[in-house]
């Protein structure tokens, strides 16, 4: 069995904005966790809780340095996210201006005629 994080570990703990703001601030560096907590308005254990979900999905590593804790920011696991999510990439985006145009002017047409359907 492999012993790395699967996508839905991943995909779950990206879907918190918190996680997401914890893994932008290190991608500047590595921080200790009160640095990381710093910005938030929640409690050091909240914060911990975030980071050992980040960790478990293998988004970041933590180490233990003297009695500071540091968090480091492990791009495999995005990588791997990534290139799953580039396989639907074979798809052209949708272009939401012009499909917004589109309905805008479908809705302000005059209904066609009945006896035509």
């Amino acid at each position: 069995m492999n012993s790395a994080p699967n996508l839905d570990q991943i995909f779950m703990a990206l879907a918190d904005p918190t996680r997401r703001a914890i893994l932008a601030m290190l991608l500047e560096d590595d921080m200790a966790v009160t640095d990381v907590a710093h910005p938030f308005e929640m409690s050091l254990a909240a914060i911990s809780k975030h980071l050992g979900i980040l960790a478990t999905a293998g988004l970041i590593s933590q180490e233990k340095r003297g009695r500071v804790k540091w968090c480091k920011l492990e791009p495999d696991a995005l990588r791997e996210a990534s290139i799953w999510m580039q396989a639907f990439g074979q798809f052209e985006a949708i272009n939401l201006d012009a499909f917004e145009r589109f309905l805008a002017q479908e809705l302000s047409s005059p209904p066609a005629d009945d006896h035509l359907i």
